[in-house]
């Protein structure tokens, strides 16, 4: 055996014993025999002090952008196998009954939960992170917020009445971050709230409690199986289209330019065969 061998290995099992005990440090945590991508690459990469200043500055590649809530588009087959998610730093963002569970609607998906509350209740950070968008959508969310989280989680609040923080903002679990309302495309007050790890929804529940108001556990095990289970029903459910009614066009004209019949068009929309249809009207085509 060469003569420095003894001292060469030794320093490989120091270096490595380093590696493994600033790994179990994070927030979060790769679990062995992952498939291998650029995700587990990046998440398992001990070269620079990312982790320990905004881990999930690691996970999302430095993509920080106000424009979309998923603007990754990663599908699921591109993620580890498993990943421990650290949720004890936890604040449930309102103590409230639920009211529209996680999981399809008639004709979409609800990728969140509804959390009864009156216009002007307070709404905080679920768990310390930074503030990635401030926006309003008149047909969606209303005024909303999205935060990403250091244990690689981001979460949304919608429906907001008022929106107290600010972009990039810097925020701590519990931390008041806006008020309680019904803006946007909503029929009373709630709060819809979401659960994303790299742009795809987690159902909240399997993370929180929100009978206790607390986590389900102090770390969340992701895994593709059980974790986005939904995503199977999700590609078997029929694609729901629209049309817009322009100038001059009938319930007759319209069937007939997207291949439908006058039944089946009202049928869709619950409207009558005399009902007159205004111009910018949305009708339901698929």
């Amino acid at each position: 055996m060469p003569k420095y061998s003894h001292v060469y290995l030794s320093i490989i099992v120091l270096v490595l014993s380093i590696f493994e005990s600033m790994a179990q440090q994070r927030d979060f945590t790769i679990i062995r025999r992952d498939s291998s991508n650029i995700y587990q690459k990046m998440l398992n990469d001990h070269s620079d002090d990312l982790m320990e200043n905004h881990p999930a500055e690691d996970i999302y590649n430095n993509i920080w952008t106000r424009e979309k809530i998923n603007p990754y588009k990663i599908p699921i087959d591109s993620l580890p196998d498993s990943i421990l998610i650290n949720c004890s730093n936890f604040k449930i963002p309102t103590h409230n009954v639920v009211t529209s569970e996680f999981g399809p609607r008639r004709y979409r998906y609800h990728y969140g939960i509804d959390l009864r509350v009156k216009v002007g209740d307070s709404i905080v950070a679920a768990f310390s992170g930074r503030v990635r968008i401030i926006d309003y959508e008149a047909r969606g969310y209303g005024h909303y917020v999205v935060i990403r989280h250091d244990n690689g989680l981001e979460t949304v609040y919608a429906h907001l009445s008022e929106v107290l923080v600010m972009h990039d903002q810097d925020v701590k679990a519990g931390e008041l971050i806006g008020y309680g309302g019904n803006t946007g495309h909503s029929t009373g007050p709630h709060l819809h709230f979401e659960t994303r790890y790299i742009g795809n929804a987690i159902n909240p529940a399997n993370i929180i409690d929100f009978n206790t108001g607390l986590v389900c556990s102090p770390t969340y095990l992701i895994t593709k199986n059980k974790t986005f289970y939904y995503q199977h029903d999700v590609r078997r459910k029929p694609v729901v289209r629209y049309y817009t009614v322009r100038r001059g066009d009938s319930l007759s004209e319209v069937a007939a330019r997207n291949g439908i019949s006058v039944n089946s068009l009202c049928k869709m929309n619950r409207i009558k065969k005399s009902t007159k249809i205004k111009p910018g009207k949305r009708l339901r085509i698929r």
